[in-house]
């Protein structure tokens, strides 16, 4: 996206500030443990837990290469024309399909949306080596979740009950957590999920239209860091955004700007969780 390459992950890194994260030496293990209710036995949980934006970290974002083809427009216009808030709209979940197809143009003229669902279905794809990366990542199991600014599509039965109560057994309360955390989003994203697979690597846990907010809004990762219930600091946060980003370091959050998966590979092995550089 425009801007992201302004700053690799090292150098955010690297800015003068106290809260980025680092392994933390009290912890020989990197792990902490979770308390239980019912007389559960305690689970470590292994830290840091990543959180991963999905749209141009992980998967190609369709928007910028294959929409405006598919309205008949260049950019430029495309951008003059469209409403300049549906879709932000959209993302926090404020408006349905029915209503942005209705304002997605500031003129209100009609377009084909399963035309442009389908379109962007079709743009969706892993990044060069990305798919390579979380295999290696979810090989070590490593807490992996989505934070994304993403919005409500067409819902499904949720599919991924099974890996948050397989990945949580012995913890009632992370269990049920991240349960209800597939009730209330997972079943929403099927136009990714039911082409790329993403759940297989990580838990669509954190969403903008669930949320009802935006990345970079403050109130939304502080509101990650309390779901999860870890401090800030145990969390490093991955986007292709250099806003974004540096919004989480802000509230304490490790942050690395995406470059490209062999350059995300170098720097996660820097901090210490060993994963193999793909092959790009």
């Amino acid at each position: 996206m425009a801007g992201a390459a302004m700053h690799t992950s090292t150098d955010l890194f690297n800015l003068k500030k106290p809260n980025i994260w680092k392994k933390p030496p009290h912890r020989a293990s990197v792990s902490c443990c979770l308390g239980s209710s019912g007389g559960d036995i305690s689970r470590k949980r292994k830290l840091p837990i990543l959180l991963f934006d999905v749209m141009d970290t992980i998967v190609r974002d369709p928007f910028y290469h294959d929409v405006p083809a598919f309205f008949g427009m260049p950019m430029k216009e495309l951008l003059e024309c469209k409403h300049p808030m549906a879709w932000i709209e959209f993302e926090k979940g404020l408006i349905d399909e029915e209503e942005l197809s209705r304002k997605f143009f500031i003129d209100e003229r009609d377009f084909d949306l399963e035309g442009l669902k389908e379109c962007m279905r079709s743009g969706y794809s892993y990044l060069d080596g990305m798919q390579e990366l979380l295999q290696s990542l979810a090989a070590h199991n490593l807490e992996i979740h989505a934070f994304t600014n993403y919005p409500i599509w067409f819902p499904s039965p949720p599919l991924f009950t099974c890996l948050t109560t397989s990945f949580f057994k012995g913890n009632t309360y992370m269990s049920n957590m991240l349960y209800t955390s597939s009730l209330l989003s997972f079943h929403r994203y099927n136009i990714i999920e039911d082409k790329l697979k993403l759940s297989a690597y990580l838990s669509w846990t954190f969403c903008s239209c669930n949320a009802g907010k935006r990345k970079p809004d403050p109130e939304f990762y502080l509101e990650v860091v309390g779901h999860l219930g870890v401090e800030p600091c145990d969390c490093i946060f991955i986007d292709d955004r250099p806003a974004n980003v540096n919004c989480a370091i802000e509230i304490g959050m490790g942050g690395l700007c995406f470059e490209n998966a062999v350059s995300l590979a170098k720097d996660l092995t820097h901090l210490g969780i060993n994963v193999s550089v793909p092959r790009i």
